[in-house]
């Protein structure tokens, strides 16, 4: 898929913020001093604050407070970004995903899906999950029958991690939501 012309909508600037934008993105920023730098994805959206403040709570949800271990949300949210090509989220999500319990190899291996060797059957069940979702709109019976020992939770929410991290691969593909510097890019294979 071609790249768009990068970026579509540049990062807000700080001196267009609002103070309510501004305390918005003071409250997503990694780090706690005024120098931290904003990401990318969220000073574009800042363009948007009332659904920037919606749209990350929910983020937030999935990525903070959910009923999936980390490193499952991780494997799922890689997978999608593979499949939808989006460069940014596969390039922050590399780093969460190592922090979360993935090694380097396993991030390696994701492109290769889940018929790759060297994988679970777990993981092989979560990488067909994001694999069919993205394909179908839906876990297929086989793949929902190797996942059914999770939760009910459990499952809901791994349906809304393939499909939140869809809308942000659609959302950042889009505006050609550039990488920060030192983020790895998505594989070219």
């Amino acid at each position: 898929m071609p790249a768009v012309p990068t970026p579509r909508i540049p990062p807000l600037p700080p001196d267009q913020r609002d103070e309510r934008t501004e305390e918005l993105l003071r409250s997503l920023r990694a780090g706690p001093g005024p120098g931290d730098a904003d990401l990318n994805i969220f000073a574009t959206l800042a363009h948007h604050p009332r659904l920037l403040k919606r749209w990350s709570a929910f983020g937030g949800t999935l990525l903070y407070r959910g009923e999936l271990p980390p490193r499952d949300r991780e494997l799922l949210i890689l997978r999608t970004a593979w499949n939808c090509g989006a460069d940014y989220e596969w390039g922050q999500h590399v780093r969460i995903g190592l922090d979360a319990g993935l090694t380097e190899d396993e991030v390696d291996r994701v492109p290769d899906g889940p018929g790759a060797p060297g994988w679970s059957s777990d993981d092989a069940a979560l990488l067909a999950a994001a694999d069919e979702l993205h394909a179908q709109a839906r876990i297929g019976d086989a793949t929902w029958q190797a996942l059914a020992s999770r939760s009910a939770a459990a499952l809901i929410e791994l349906c809304m991690v393939v499909g939140q991290y869809h809308l942000v691969a659609f959302t950042l593909n889009s505006l050609g939501v550039e990488r920060e510097d030192g983020v790895p890019p998505l594989p070219s294979r």
